[in-house]
């Protein structure tokens, strides 16, 4: 987890829908964050997290490309099933994103 120096802030302004920005400000009313800035913080790690997590993702398939490449050989059935397996687990991770 990346830390921030938050002695170093800068504003910005972001626009949204009225209803997004609805939830958030009921967010804080419920006392379920102190603040929208700090809503719009953790949506932004979390977003920050995802990307991380894909990058490896693909480093990791990158790899595996490179080592089939060089003449590594394995039967087709077993790189399917691995293939198939990794498939569904971008796709559940999407998901995860997306709700």
């Amino acid at each position: 987890m990346i830390k921030y120096d938050m002695s170093k802030l800068e504003r910005i302004t972001v626009t949204m829908p009225e209803e997004m920005a609805a939830k958030m400000r009921a967010a804080v009313e419920s006392g379920a964050y102190a603040t929208t800035s700090e809503i719009v913080r953790e949506a932004l790690r979390d977003w920050n997290e995802y990307q991380e997590r894909r990058a490896a993702k693909l480093e990791w398939l990158r790899a595996e490309i490179d080592k089939g490449m060089v003449g590594q050989s394995r039967q087709m059935s077993e790189v399917f099933e691995e293939l198939e397996q990794y498939v569904k687990e971008l796709i559940d991770d999407e998901k995860k994103s997306a709700a």
